[in-house]
């Protein structure tokens, strides 16, 4: 990560190829406040924030790491790849995230 973004480089290492889980991010804020039960809160809090921001239709910015919205997906025919039935799926909302030009840089130049 990036150090404007408050998080030491490289502190947020799981390992080459390795996925990030929930509790990995836990442990991290953990590093910075008081105890792991109020960093579980904290991540529990920004996750509900986000999702609850979307759901009332809203971006959510994060300045140097990216945004969150909810766009909108047309109605589509499409078919059941194991049958070969036609199916129509109806049209919905689904999140999105754009990576902001800091963390694009950070991912670009990382190893």
């Amino acid at each position: 990560m990036n150090e404007s973004l408050g998080v030491k480089a490289g502190a947020l290492c799981t390992g080459k190829g390795k996925a990030m889980k929930k509790e990995d991010l836990v442990k991290e804020v953990a590093g910075a406040v008081q105890s792991r039960k109020e960093a579980h809160d904290a991540v529990d809090c920004i996750f509900r924030t986000i999702q609850a921001a979307l759901e009332r239709d809203e971006k959510v910015t994060l300045a140097g790491f990216g945004s969150f919205r909810a766009e909108k997906r047309s109605a589509r025919k499409a078919r059941n790849p194991r049958t070969g039935e036609p199916l129509e799926i109806r049209e919905r909302r689904v999140p999105k995230f754009v990576p902001g030009a800091a963390l694009r840089k950070a991912v670009d130049s990382g190893k």
